[in-house]
């Protein structure tokens, strides 16, 4: 092989690996959720996570916040994204997010920042 087609072997799988990108969760959150520090309007949500980092981008108006997570892997995939949440009068306190497809669930709180700070 020459140099040119070594070069563009690695060009186009750099260019397949950046297409790909992070996989986005869709979350709906029915009333004002509390997230780690985070405080999100009622709506949709399009969720990532990457390198200790959940980002939500609110689907309607493309605003993206993030907040620092500890990820924990569990036995099994999950077969559905689920929010594990506690109503505390017109807020939902979020503890965790179980990644559908994946072994992933991220936990929010004193736990997940101190996790993120090492």
């Amino acid at each position: 092989m020459t140099k040119k087609s070594l070069f563009f072997i690695g060009f186009v799988s750099v260019c397949s690996l950046a297409l790909a990108g992070t996989k986005s969760y869709d979350i709906v959150f029915e009333r004002t959720a509390v997230v780690g520090a985070l405080q999100l309007a009622p709506g949709e949500y399009k969720l990532k996570v990457e390198n200790g980092t959940a980002t939500f981008t609110d689907v309607r108006t493309s605003k993206s916040v993030s907040e620092p997570v500890k990820l924990e892997t569990a036995a099994r995939k999950f077969s559905y994204t689920a929010v594990d949440s506690v109503v505390e009068g017109k807020t939902e306190r979020v503890a965790s997010i179980e990644l559908g497809g994946s072994t992933a669930e991220i936990e929010f709180g004193a736990g997940a920042a101190a996790q993120s700070s090492k």
